[in-house]
């Protein structure tokens, strides 16, 4: 076997790995969901995965991401120790943020994760703040900022191309479009293009397969080596199609805004499938059974570790460590 198809079987099989963990970490999350372990619920990334393993396997460790309230996969895909996250989910002190942001706001600042974030669009100008950061201290670190279709129209999402293309800032716009903004379809809610916002600022844009974790990765590395050499910021539309509920209050609710025949055509493209058709005989198996080891681990972790005290409440909330006067608290 030659190097070069060396690489390429661990390059698939990385992919898949990666597919195959967020899919099996969001079932698991589901079943946590339904048995109260993790309350409120979350909204499932489900049938995406292509997107978040494509991007983030182009990407160095000192690379940035920012996330969205549909986060688990960007998280994952980054590096995130999948133990920590569903500890975190679960709201356990040992958390990758001591169970304090849960679903929608979990970050590890040591890996690049900028944090997930519950308010649409939000981090595209916190994305484009550390590829600034970046620029400014003579760094070659590029930073991704992951959105949805819904966020095209926010405000924030389209100063943050407008800076990003005036100081030529490192960062890449993927915009992750499932055809939904919450219930709303792409076609009532977006004017013009996604690519077209892009182009309204001279920023160079593409639209790929969010279902092909191979072609994320090429249109990943090649504009993220253009912004890295200096080139400046690129958007990534990856279409692709959300296979479970918005968000799980759906399962519950039974809101109806798809057809069966539409999510049955839109299933038919698992990323996952697609994927492990490329692996060599026998690796799909191997993956699938390290992947649910590790994750039966990180249920037993976070289910074993303990919840937060309610007298530390309060504890994080100042840069400083200020603590608020005594007797505040007694009658909570």
């Amino acid at each position: 076997m030659s190097d070069a198809t060396s690489e390429q079987h661990s390059t698939r099989e990385r992919l898949y790995r990666t597919m195959r963990l967020i899919r099996r970490f969001e079932e698991y999350c589901i079943k946590l969901v339904r048995s109260g372990e993790i309350a409120g619920g979350i909204h499932p990334y489900i049938g995406q995965e292509a997107i978040a393993a494509g991007v983030c396997a182009a990407l160095r460790p000192d690379d940035y991401i920012t996330s969205t309230h549909r986060g688990h996969g960007h998280v994952l895909a980054k590096g995130a120790d999948p133990a920590g996250m569903m500890a975190e989910l679960t709201g356990r002190v040992t958390g990758l943020n001591k169970g304090r942001g849960g679903s929608m706001h979990a970050a590890d600042v040591s890996l690049g994760i900028l944090g997930a974030n519950g308010i649409v669009g939000a981090g595209a100008p916190i994305a484009a703040g550390a590829a600034w950061a970046a620029t400014r201290a003579g760094e070659d670190r590029i930073a991704v900022s992951f959105f949805g279709d819904g966020a095209v129209s926010q405000g924030v999402v389209l100063e943050s191309f407008n800076l990003a293309a005036l100081w030529q800032l490192p960062v890449l716009f993927v915009c992750e479009n499932n055809g939904y903004a919450s219930t709303l379809t792409v076609d009532d809610a977006v004017a013009g293009t996604i690519v077209g916002r892009a182009a309204a600022f001279g920023i160079p844009a593409v639209q790929v397969d969010g279902s092909d974790a191979e072609a994320v990765l090429t249109a990943t590395r090649e504009y993220g080596e253009r912004a890295r050499s200096g080139g400046g910021p690129a958007l990534l539309e990856c279409t692709a199609y959300r296979f479970d509920a918005h968000h799980t209050w759906e399962h519950r609710s039974f809101v109806r805004y798809r057809t069966r025949e539409e999510v049955a055509e839109g299933r038919s493209r698992d990323p996952l499938l697609i994927q492990a058709e490329l692996l060599p005989a026998g690796a799909q198996e191997r993956i699938d059974r390290e992947v649910e080891d590790v994750l039966e681990s990180a249920r037993e972790f976070a289910l074993e570790s303990p919840k937060p005290d309610p007298a530390d409440a309060l504890d994080h909330l100042y840069a400083t460590g200020l603590r608020p006067r005594a007797g505040v608290t007694s009658h909570a």
